[in-house]
């Protein structure tokens, strides 16, 4: 079953249009992550809104956004203001353009998601705008309102449906001249770029991420796992960094590394695991605890899987 849609509405292309909505394509929530507790008693930190002259904590009624214009000046907007800046993408994203996927710089990506028909109608308009962009080899452009604010979204076909990536504003790329200028200018020999790109041609594969894993992620499960089990905590030893003295030497050293790491027989790929909601089949049971199938249906000690309040 699909999550809940962050955003319903209408996809139009000139005078087609269709009802759609649209999925976040990605999720965190299977990540572990930790409550703040009072380590003397052991509590969940539970926060507050004070008002932060008077220090009397605030009802959510009585909050308003406010924009600040100096120190002590603030202009407030109500919610019924901000739902007066009414924009056509609130409800419907319109496509304004068709580019070609080189054109959009990867800086400017920001969150993919899903767009497919919304109920039983509009399908077969959204099948001619899906495959026009499909047919045109080509990405369109259209804006969208989520979290009340508008984004430039670009859209393109993936499988039945379509891929709605968010794309970032001008203003918010930084320029990189404000890190790089300092970069000093080193010719680099072309006996030096022949070792490197040996490396890289012995190195090279296929992008199949199922063969990446969250080594931090393992590495929390297997924490919480040790303190379930009342087991002592020992400190791994960080890896350090080799300072490069002789870099044409460092480089001759990796191909031949390299290439031992070619011969020597791979053992084939792990296949990723299917995670279960909240990847509880990773948190193991307890000797003389209660059954697996229990067990793992809780969550980690000191509410390790719950989000941070």
């Amino acid at each position: 079953m699909a999550p809940r849609a962050n955003w319903k509405g209408f996809l139009r292309l000139s005078l087609v249009t269709c009802p759609v909505a649209l999925y976040p394509a990605t999720s965190e929530s299977e990540k572990i992550s930790f409550n703040q507790l009072n380590r003397a008693t052991g509590h969940r930190i539970k926060y507050l809104k004070v008002d932060a002259d008077t220090g009397d904590e605030v009802a959510n009624e009585d909050i308003v956004k406010g924009y600040k214009v100096d120190t002590d000046t603030f202009i407030e907007v109500t919610k019924e203001e901000l739902e007066n800046v009414a924009l056509e993408s609130t409800r419907t994203i319109e496509i304004d353009e068709f580019v070609d996927r080189s054109d959009i710089d990867p800086r400017y990506l920001i969150r993919p998601y899903y767009l497919r028909p919304d109920g039983k109608v509009g399908h077969d308009a959204f099948a001619v705008i899906r495959e026009t962009i499909r047919e045109m080899d080509k990405v369109a452009i259209g804006r969208v309102v989520l979290t009340n604010r508008e984004h430039i979204i670009a859209l393109e076909p993936l499988d039945k449906g379509l891929m709605g990536t968010l794309l970032r504003y001008p203003y918010e790329v930084r320029d990189p001249a404000e890190y790089f200028d300092e970069i000093q200018d080193v010719k680099v020999t072309k006996d030096m770029l022949d070792l490197a790109r040996h490396i890289v041609e012995q190195k090279a594969g296929n992008f199949e991420p199922d063969k990446f894993e969250d080594q931090y992620e393992t590495a929390l499960v297997d924490l919480i796992n040790q303190k379930r089990a009342g087991k002592p905590i020992t400190p791994k030893e960080r890896p350090r960094g080799e300072n490069v003295v002789d870099l044409m030497d460092a480089l001759r050293k990796s191909v031949g590394g390299a290439a031992a790491d070619t011969k020597a027989p791979k053992k084939p790929a792990k296949k990723a695991k299917k995670a279960a909601p909240g990847q509880k089949e990773m948190l193991m049971p307890i000797a003389g605890k209660k059954p697996a199938k229990e067990t793992a249906s809780k969550k980690p000690a000191a509410g390790a899987r719950r989000k941070s309040a």
